[in-house]
């Protein structure tokens, strides 16, 4: 089986750099059940092309399978692994390129953070569900996709098409995020997997996933057909996701959505802003504690709390003395008591209040009240149009908070996001993403209609032309 990279970027051969493999040599590497051979086809200033081939040993492939591995006996030996893109190639890719699916490159550190020109090229592989599954998982991450269908015989048209496509990805990415995307989504679209599934792959689903897999928008297939649904893996896969990203695990899996769950948008400022940049989710975080303070509200509640990031950050601030929060996922819930240990402890010893409890923000709820502050944290977006003025009414009218913090992104910086399609939001659950001018004319109204003042506060890296990211509205009576 064969797979090829080609970058057309400046000093092309510099993918040898990347890859910690030289153009000008050709490795084997052994594997398990055969052999990998690493090569440069094409070399040169203006285009560089690596190719890896994977020579599977049929018999050393029967050798590793486990004797409880479920399998008809003549199709050990008779099959398409030597020849199709599977999960072999995926752990051939792990082995030989493991420097740079981690992004590391001691040598151009500079050039492992940039995004640069690739086509991807995979001639034969399994591919469940046609051509269109290909274009729904390669599509949302950037990718320009072609997924030709090969024909069982080319001699008899009338036979049809195999399972098996071509399969051509161009787009501009880092490479050791192409790498990963490759190393997930090869065994996905095969949906099998030439081991047994352990816990540990998990832990390899997480840190192949990191900063694409949960903005995905079939991330919860992706995840199931990855762990060849083994529920309590895909279980603890979604959980540790949701946990990763600020989500919930029903924002993570559509599937299992019974009402809004409110979510934060992957932060996908890092490459734009530098290796050593402090996180879009912290620095919001970090605004949000700093206009409570700067309004002396100690009494707050986080109102759509999801799993408890800005709870776990209020509790460890002394100067807030009464902290709850309230969301309508039953699960984010158990993700921010597990969080903030509550479960553990009903009532700290130092004699602070506060309390989780499920609650719906289109509902008046006595439970909101009584709060100096209230904080609205990437939720108004979560909310569709029409039930907002339900939601403007219930925080603002019948809570009515001395302070509300809300924040939400900025629709005009999303050309700044690499891959993020033109017109597309940044989280699957968005119901709408404002412009500043939106923001503004919405925040204006709200705090007029209310009794209100309010003051706007870019969040992150604020860029001449289309804004901070994230933008903050801070409400006081």
């Amino acid at each position: 089986m064969l797979l090829t990279i080609t970058t057309t970027m400046d000093q092309a051969t510099d993918l040898g750099f990347l890859l910690h493999k030289h153009p000008d040599r050709v490795q084997r590497f052994e594997q398990s059940f055969g052999t990998a051979h690493v090569f440069y086809p094409d070399a040169d200033e203006g285009l560089c092309t690596v190719a890896l081939l994977l020579d599977v040993d049929p018999v050393k492939l029967v050798r590793t399978r486990g004797r409880n591995t479920p399998d008809f006996s003549l199709g050990q030996y008779v099959n398409d692994r030597p020849y199709a893109a599977s999960s072999l190639l995926a752990s051939a890719m792990a082995n030989v390129f493991r420097t740079a699916m981690r992004g590391r490159c001691d040598l151009r550190p500079e050039l492992a953070e940039t995004a640069i020109p690739l086509e991807v090229v995979l001639p034969a592989l399994p591919c469940r569900g046609g051509p269109g599954q290909a274009e729904r998982f390669f599509a949302p991450l950037g990718w320009d996709v072609s997924a030709v269908p090969v024909p069982l015989d080319p001699e008899f048209s009338e036979w049809g098409d195999s399972r098996y496509v071509t399969l051509t990805l161009s787009g501009t990415l880092r490479l050791a995020d192409a790498l990963n995307q490759l190393y997930v989504l090869l065994p996905v679209l095969d949906d099998s997997k030439h081991y047994w599934m352990a816990p540990d792959e998990v832990d390899k689903l997480i840190r192949a996933g990191e900063g694409w897999l949960a903005a995905h928008p079939d991330r919860g297939a992706i995840t199931r057909r990855y762990l060849a649904n083994r529920r309590g893996l895909v279980r603890s896969a979604l959980g540790r996701l949701a946990d990763a990203e600020d989500a919930t695990d029903e924002a993570l899996d559509p599937a299992e959505v019974e009402e809004e769950a409110p979510a934060t948008e992957e932060d996908q400022d890092q490459a734009s802003q530098g290796e050593k940049s402090v996180p879009l989710a912290e620095q919001r975080l970090e605004s949000v504690v700093q206009a409570l303070r700067e309004e002396n509200a100690r009494r707050v509640i986080d109102l759509g709390c999801g799993s408890g990031k800005l709870l776990a950050r209020l509790a460890k601030d002394d100067f807030f003395n009464e902290i709850s929060g309230s969301d309508v996922s039953h699960r984010a819930l158990g993700h921010a008591w597990r969080r903030l240990r509550w479960d553990k402890e009903p009532r700290p010893a130092n004699g602070r209040v506060h309390d989780v409890f499920q609650g719906a923000l289109t509902y008046a709820d006595e439970r909101f009240g009584g709060y100096e502050g209230a904080v609205l944290m990437e939720v108004i977006e979560h909310v569709d149009p029409p039930r907002l003025g339900a939601v403007e009414r219930v925080v603002f009218g019948h809570a009515a908070p001395r302070v509300v913090v809300v924040t939400t992104p900025n629709a005009e910086h999303n050309v700044r996001y690499e891959g993020l399609a033109p017109g597309a939001m940044r989280h699957p659950d968005h119901r709408f993403e404002w412009t500043r001018a939106e923001f503004r004319a919405w925040a204006d109204r709200v705090a007029a209609d209310h009794g209100y003042r309010v003051r706007h506060v870019p969040v992150g890296a604020e860029d001449p032309e289309v804004g901070a990211p994230t933008q903050m509205g801070v409400f006081t009576k």
